[in-house]
């Protein structure tokens, strides 16, 4: 016989201002819903959060969140104030269809899966669902070598987690990111960016970050620190947690080894927001995900000196892309990259001023052995960019080459969708790039729709 089903669920801390947009059940049980800063539909005021760096914080709207933990399957009901005449549950690869009563949607969810409710076309102030696994080998508070935060409200300002730690945040409670009046303020040298040390900086070898709570950086002055960094590390894990208004890069991963960063969710408004950026580093894996960010979702880079990159997987996650890329390599790569696979995908709505699948070099690294395969776009305009040139990012006097990529098993809906494949000179191109079953608005892409220049070479559609 099957185990009964079961959902967890964690009260909200006292003193968190809920949503009162939506209420929430999953198996009868009353489910918090949280707020989280979004960027807005208007395409110029989400232009300007981007380009306006000081105001950012202006720019938004707002949107909901709730999670739980399931084992087997519940019934999630949804009530909002006035009657749903339309609903939609996305992804749509999810195959739900929500029923509708009066002013309550309902549906069954059988496994752990990120969801977005977007009811009477409503899409922006939308409802994401985080329907986790049930926890396992939850560490004890007393052990030495955990920093635990139990439910409640937390503050933190930065905190350096080294070898063997874990770090574990309980479901019900929130990591408040403040700055102290007497931190100071240092030069990142990648970015050339002024800002404080990050929340959680974690440097060394077999650290853990996970649970089923928050970590909000909204207290934060934009661009002031990331969320969490990964640096010289190695064997690193990021579980569960929900990570909310990033004021700067959200989970920047630098010249690593063997890092799983697992069912985390990412909501972020403000300018320079990045999902989860990879540089320099190997053996990175990125999967069952949830992102809504203003800025790239996920990234692959590579500075100057710091190593090659090598061995990167994006795989099961949804994404939300807000202005710029959505799975992407570049800028800034300046060491070679090899061995990157972006899989198993679903973009649920693309309103970039970008592109959504991208090799955008600049610099002068190879680019080599890349895949993005088995990828949804429901919503999507700029589509597909491998472009080799001269950018405001560029830091190399030489520009570098693109080879062997592939494109296979992608449906993508939306107008325009456009396809660009550019190289520099016969020294510098994008070569042997492959075109297997790639579906725009229902129809087969043909060599005719793909724009390239004379530098692109062995181009093959199947």
């Amino acid at each position: 016989m099957k185990p009964p089903a079961s959902v967890t669920v964690y009260p909200a801390p006292k003193g968190e201002i809920l949503s009162q947009a939506f209420k929430v059940s999953a198996g009868k049980k009353d489910v918090p819903v949280y707020l989280a800063k979004v960027a807005p539909a208007d395409a110029v005021k989400r232009a300007k959060a981007m380009d306006d760096k000081v105001n950012s914080a202006n720019y938004c709207d707002t949107a909901s969140f709730a999670y739980f933990d399931l084992s087997g399957s519940a019934i999630v009901t949804v009530t909002v104030p006035s009657t749903v005449t339309s609903a939609k549950v996305l992804p749509a690869s999810a195959g739900i269809t929500p029923v509708i009563k009066g002013n309550t949607i309902s549906f069954k969810v059988s496994s752990p899966q990120n969801l977005t409710i977007e009811i009477n076309g409503e899409w922006v102030r939308s409802l994401h669902l985080f329907v986790n696994p049930p926890e396992t080998d939850i560490p004890r508070p007393d052990d030495p070598n955990v920093i635990y935060f139990g439910p409640g409200i937390h503050e933190v300002s930065s905190l350096v987690v080294g070898d063997n730690k874990t770090v574990y945040i309980a479901g019900g409670a929130i990591v408040r990111a403040i700055i102290k009046p007497d931190e100071k303020f240092r030069v990142n040298k990648e970015s050339g960016l002024r800002g404080y040390a990050p929340t959680f900086d974690l440097r060394g070898k077999n650290i853990t970050i996970r649970g089923r709570g928050i970590i909000d950086q909204s207290g934060c002055t934009t661009h002031a620190r990331n969320v969490i960094s990964i640096r010289g590390s190695s064997d690193v894990q990021l579980e569960g947690v929900i990570l909310r208004d990033a004021s700067l890069w959200t989970v920047p991963v630098r010249q690593s080894d063997r890092v799983m960063i697992d069912n985390i969710k990412l909501l972020g408004y403000r300018a320079n927001s990045d999902g989860i950026d990879i540089a320099n580093s190997r053996n990175v894996t990125v999967q069952h995900c949830f992102i809504r960010t203003l800025d790239d979702l996920i990234v692959v880079k590579a500075d100057k000196d710091q190593g090659e990159v090598k061995h990167i997987v994006a795989r099961k996650c949804v994404l939300w892309n807000q202005v710029a890329h959505a799975l992407s390599i570049g800028a800034e790569l300046r060491e070679n990259v090899d061995d990157v696979l972006f899989t198993d995908c679903d973009i649920i709505h693309d309103q970039g001023r970008e592109w959504l699948l991208r090799i955008y070099q600049c610099d002068a690294a190879l680019i080599s052995n890349v895949r993005f395969e088995n990828i949804r776009i429901e919503q999507g305009k700029r589509y597909i960019s491998l472009w080799i040139g001269k950018a405001i990012w560029s830091r190399d006097t030489e520009r570098g080459h693109i080879k062997g990529v592939v494109f296979k098993d992608i449906k993508a809906d939306g107008d325009p969708l456009t396809v660009q494949l550019v190289g520099i000179d016969e020294a510098h191109l994008v070569e042997d790039v492959l075109f297997q079953n790639v579906v725009l608005n229902g129809k087969q892409l043909t060599r005719d729709i793909i724009d390239t220049n004379a530098f692109v070479k062995d181009v093959r559609v199947k």
